[in-house]
C-alpha cells in the first residue's frame, strides 16, 4: 500500500500499548489469564454495566448473544438493513429468521415507527438488534418500550459506539435499555485490540451463559457442577474436574489482545475528543455545498464518531460514485461505503429479501460515502481531503 494514501479509518498505537502487550508476552499467560479479566472489568466500569465478557470478535459475540437469548428456528429477529452483515448473520447461525425494519433518514439508525409496524407484522419476534450506526445511539428508550410491549429482548449492536452516550448522559453499554450490548475492537473501531469483541449485561444468568458459550460450554469458575459425585472426592472438589454443560464454541480472546485493548481504553476520551474536532471541521467545510450533506449533524454531542459519512448527489454532479472514489484515490485519499444494505447481498436475495422494500435504506445507500476520520488524521491531511472533494464537485 502506498504510504502516502490517507485511509478512511486507522488505528493508533503508542509505546504504552506496545509495552502492555510485551508485558503479557514476557511474563503472563497468553490466553485465559488475568489480562482478560482486567479488560472485562475495565470496560464494565467504563460503561457502567455489572458484567462484561470478552470474545474473539463481535461477530462471535453476536452469535453468543443470540444463543444466550435462546433464539431458535421458530423465531424472528428484527434489525437494520444498513449494517455489516454480521448483525443478521448471527440470527441465521441460530436458524432463526432475520427481519429488517427501515432506517430513519436523519440518524441512519433503525426507525422506531418502522420497527413498531415490523414487529406488529412479525408476532414471532424474539429479539431486536438495533445498530448504533457510525456511533450515534439509537432511540433506545423507545426501542425498549417496543420490546417490553412485544416481549422481545434487546441486543444492542454497538460495534461503532464505544464511548457514545444516550441523551440522558448514561453510556452505551450500560444496558440501561437492553439485555445485552456488544462492542468491536477491530483496528478501525473506537479502540483496537487487533480483533475482539465484548458483551456487557446486567443479567447474571446471561453473564454465566455467555461464559459457557465462549469456551465449549464449560465454565469452571462460576457454575455449580451437575454431577456432584464425580466432582468431589471425600467432600473435596477434584482439582482436575470440569463439566461441559451445554454446546459452546471456542470464541476466546487472547491475553495480549486484552492488554492492548485495556491500554487503548485509557486513551478513548482523547480519541473521541479529536474525532469531534475533525467532525466539526468537516461539518463547517461542507455546509454551503448543495450537492453534499453531512449525516447525523443533530447528534454530534452523543456520538462516538466512528465514521464520517456524507451523502452526495452523484446524479446532479454527473459523476458516478465509483469514479468519485477513483478520483479521490488518485489524489491519495481512500474512501468507503458503509454499508451496502444487507438485503442487497446475493445470499440474502436468494432467501427472498429485496432492498426495494426499504426505501430510506435504498435512498441512503445510493448517496453514501465515508471519508477519512481517525485520531491521527492531521489538520493538513484533513484540509487535503476537503479541498479534493470540493475540487471534484466543482469540476
Amino acid at each position: 500500500m502506498n504510504n502516502q494514501l490517507i485511509p478512511y479509518g486507522k488505528h493508533f498505537i503508542d509505546q504504552d500499548d506496545i509495552d502492555a502487550v510485551i508485558d503479557v508476552l514476557k511474563y503472563r499467560n497468553l490466553t485465559q489469564g488475568e489480562a482478560v479479566d482486567s479488560f472485562e472489568n475495565a470496560v464494565a466500569e467504563f460503561v457502567g454495566a455489572k458484567y462484561a465478557v470478552a470474545m474473539s470478535s463481535w461477530t462471535a459475540g453476536l452469535h453468543m448473544a443470540c444463543l444466550a437469548a435462546d433464539i431458535n428456528e421458530t423465531q424472528d429477529v428484527i434489525t437494520s438493513p444498513i449494517t455489516f452483515v454480521a448483525s443478521s448473520n448471527a440470527v441465521l447461525y441460530c436458524n432463526a429468521n432475520p427481519v429488517f425494519a427501515d432506517i430513519n433518514s436523519e440518524t441512519i439508525n433503525i426507525c422506531t415507527d418502522a420497527l413498531e409496524q415490523t414487529i406488529h407484522n412479525n408476532p414471532k419476534t424474539k429479539a431486536i438488534i438495533p445498530v448504533h450506526f457510525a456511533g450515534v445511539p439509537c432511540d433506545m428508550k423507545k426501542i425498549q418500550q417496543i420490546g417490553i410491549k412485544n416481549d422481545a429482548l434487546i441486543i444492542e449492536d454497538a460495534a461503532h459506539a464505544l464511548g457514545a452516550k444516550y441523551t440522558d448522559g448514561s453510556m452505551v453499554g450500560s444496558c440501561k435499555y437492553s439485555d445485552m450490548t456488544g462492542f468491536s475492537f477491530h483496528p478501525v473501531k473506537s479502540i483496537a485490540a487487533g480483533e475482539g469483541g465484548m458483551i456487557t449485561t446486567n443479567n447474571e444468568d446471561i453473564y454465566k451463559k455467555l461464559l459457557r458459550l465462549r469456551s465449549h460450554g464449560i465454565n469452571k469458575l462460576d457454575d455449580n457442577f451437575i454431577n456432584q459425585d464425580r466432582a468431589n472426592t471425600e467432600g473435596k472438589q477434584n482439582p482436575w474436574y470440569y463439566e461441559m454443560q451445554e454446546l459452546g464454541y471456542n470464541y476466546r480472546i487472547t491475553d495480549f489482545q486484552c492488554a492492548l485493548g485495556e491500554s487503548q481504553l485509557k486513551k478513548l476520551p482523547d480519541f473521541i475528543k479529536r474525532r469531534k474536532e475533525l467532525v466539526k471541521k468537516y461539518d463547517q467545510a461542507f455546509q454551503e455545498i448543495p450537492e453534499i450533506s453531512s449525516i447525523q449533524q443533530d447528534y454530534r454531542n452523543d456520538s462516538s464518531h466512528h465514521l464520517y459519512v456524507v451523502r452526495i448527489k452523484f446524479d446532479q454532479l454527473n459523476i458516478t460514485r465509483a469514479d468519485f472514489m477513483y478520483e479521490l484515490k488518485e489524489n491519495g485519499i481512500l474512501s468507503q461505503v458503509h454499508y451496502m444494505p444487507v438485503t442487497s447481498h446475493p445470499y440474502y436475495e436468494k432467501l427472498g429479501y429485496r432492498t426495494a422494500s426499504f426505501p430510506e435504506a435504498s435512498s441512503y445507500y445510493e448517496e453514501a460515502l465515508s471519508i477519512p476520520l481517525y485520531y491521527s488524521l492531521t489538520n493538513l491531511e484533513q484540509e487535503k481531503v476537503i479541498d479534493t472533494i470540493k475540487k471534484i464537485i466543482k469540476k
